[in-house]
């Protein structure tokens, strides 16, 4: 199944075949689709109910035929890439270990990030009173069958927070390895570490990104143009600097 032709007519970045991407407006933060014959993969849901909801909507016009999203996996449990959830009805959830104790314990700290970053309080209030519990907790690797395509999710946090997950596209036909890393790698500016980021395992989780995917993969951040190994390389040196650690 090829729907490159419908990829770019719908908002969205081809990065192969059965794979794609968009940055979503305000924080650039990029979600995924990975489509399989019978099942279809979102990476991120957004930072809030309407966005998840477009997300959606966008994911529909690649589809076609009535076909929905199935699985959302969630990177990292940061507002512009969960508030969404509650917008995919029905589909099975994903996300690191620990995930499920910050949306559990954390979810007026979520809500109050998301405030201050400038989501509309009621909006803000509203996506985390319907926040979704992933239904699956990766603690090692996860491999999804999506029909004609399997997708590897991986714990490879702590770093850019607590619970980091990376997840992995084969390539097929000639097509490099596809890595989407999450806020571990950012490209439209520097790596951000609030407050609970694990700096001194962040350079060790980038080493994990670059085991899964090689050298040829194409890295996805959470923010930014894909960029390569090279890149993800010199990031974590730059972080090992930044933050005296190996």
């Amino acid at each position: 199944m090829d729907v490159e032709p419908a990829w770019e007519a719908a908002g969205w970045e081809r990065l192969a075949p059965r794979v794609g991407r968009c940055r979503l407006p305000v924080w650039d933060c990029t979600a995924g689709l990975v489509v399989g014959d019978g099942a279809a993969l979102m990476i991120e849901a957004g930072s809030s109910l309407a966005e998840g909801a477009a997300l959606r909507t966008r994911a529909r016009e690649i589809l076609g035929g009535g076909r929905r999203v199935t699985h959302l996996a969630l990177t990292h449990p940061h507002f512009d890439h969960v508030l969404g959830a509650a917008a995919f009805a029905g589909v099975e959830v994903y996300g690191a270990v620990g995930i499920d104790t910050v949306f559990a314990k954390g979810r007026d700290e979520l809500c109050a990030d998301a405030v201050r970053h400038g989501v509309d309080p009621r909006a803000a209030a509203e996506a985390t009173d319907l926040l979704v519990h992933p239904h699956h907790l990766v603690c090692g690797e996860w491999t999804l069958d999506l029909g004609g395509v399997q997708v590897l999710l991986a714990n490879v946090g702590p770093g850019h927070s607590g619970h980091d997950l990376a997840v992995l596209v084969p390539g097929a036909d000639g097509e490099p390895e596809i890595v989407f890393c999450g806020d571990l790698v950012e490209e439209s500016g520097e790596p951000q570490a609030g407050p609970d980021a694990v700096p001194a395992r962040w350079p060790a989780a980038l080493d994990r990104l670059l085991g899964l995917g090689g050298e040829d993969a194409r890295y996805v951040p959470g923010h930014g143009a894909v960029v390569d190994a090279a890149f993800v390389r010199a990031q974590r040196a730059t972080l090992a600097a930044r933050f005296g650690v190996s």
